[in-house]
């Protein structure tokens, strides 16, 4: 029993360990290549720093402050537990902002393009981070999982409508050059997150039909070390029944299955 505690305790450890270092590597990005740059992000810190480029109110305060509205109302509709789990990531992620905005005089890149490509890239790997955690930054995440909870719309969707309409207020305030500029950097961050958080390693499933599944099942176990399942399947055309080997392997292991 002490041995499963101390296990858990490990994983929650190790969980929060993962969130704080997603949202430093998240904040460092939008104040080396975001903030300089004078692009947007998405959600909350969009306005966040929407409001920092008109009257230099910090972004990491703000977003504290637009997130409690926010958590009080996904208290009241989400319950406790969701609440304090998704507030540790959002007050962290918050101070992280504010923490490093310092790294704003080291900006490596004065092209705006760059800035936008390679700061969409580090966000989303720092978000794929949080993400992997099941953890969260909070901001539309929490307007998205209430508009779920009673109209049954897909989240994706009712954070895209939000930030469609941060890009066209961005638009009217600054120009339409810095939010198409805006839009390379969300799509680079979205492609990045998705791909951190379903992982590098690709798999593939492989069906083999064969009259000689036994001995083709041997070698893919002895030599490939993969497992196999036999699926039994039956010829539409002509009735027989057959097995069907089904595996799933690496794209490295694919020439060997071969």
């Amino acid at each position: 029993m002490l041995h499963l505690r101390s296990l858990t305790l490990k994983g929650r450890v190790f969980r929060y360990l993962g969130i704080l270092l997603g949202c430093l590597i998240s904040s460092s990005s939008i104040n080396l290549f975001v903030v300089p740059a004078h692009l947007l992000s998405g959600g909350i810190a969009g306005i966040a720093m929407i409001f920092y480029y008109l009257f230099s109110l910090p972004i990491g305060v703000q977003m504290f402050l637009y997130n409690l509205p926010l958590l009080a109302a996904a208290y009241k509709t989400l319950g406790r537990e969701y609440t304090l789990d998704i507030a540790f990531g959002t007050i962290l992620f918050s101070f992280c902002v504010d923490a490093t905005r310092f790294l704003n005089a080291y900006a490596p890149v004065p092209d705006t393009m760059l800035a936008a490509i390679f700061g969409g890239v580090l966000n989303g790997i720092g978000y794929g981070i949080i993400f992997r955690m099941n953890g969260s930054s909070g901001g539309f995440d929490i307007v998205a999982a209430i508009v779920k909870k009673y109209y049954s719309l897909n989240m994706g969707s009712v954070i895209f409508a939000f930030n469609c309409v941060i890009m066209l207020l961005a638009a009217a305030l600054f120009g339409v050059m810095p939010a198409l500029y805006t839009l390379i950097c969300m799509f680079m961050n979205s492609a990045v997150t998705d791909r951190v958080v379903a992982g590098f390693n690709s798999r593939k499933v492989v069906l083999i039909i064969s009259d000689h599944v036994q001995p083709i099942s041997e070698a893919i176990i002895c030599e490939v070390g993969r497992g196999v399942t036999f699926l039994h399947g039956q010829g539409a055309f002509t009735r027989k029944e057959r097995n069907v080997l089904f595996l799933v392997c690496s794209l490295t292991q694919i020439s060997k299955v071969k």
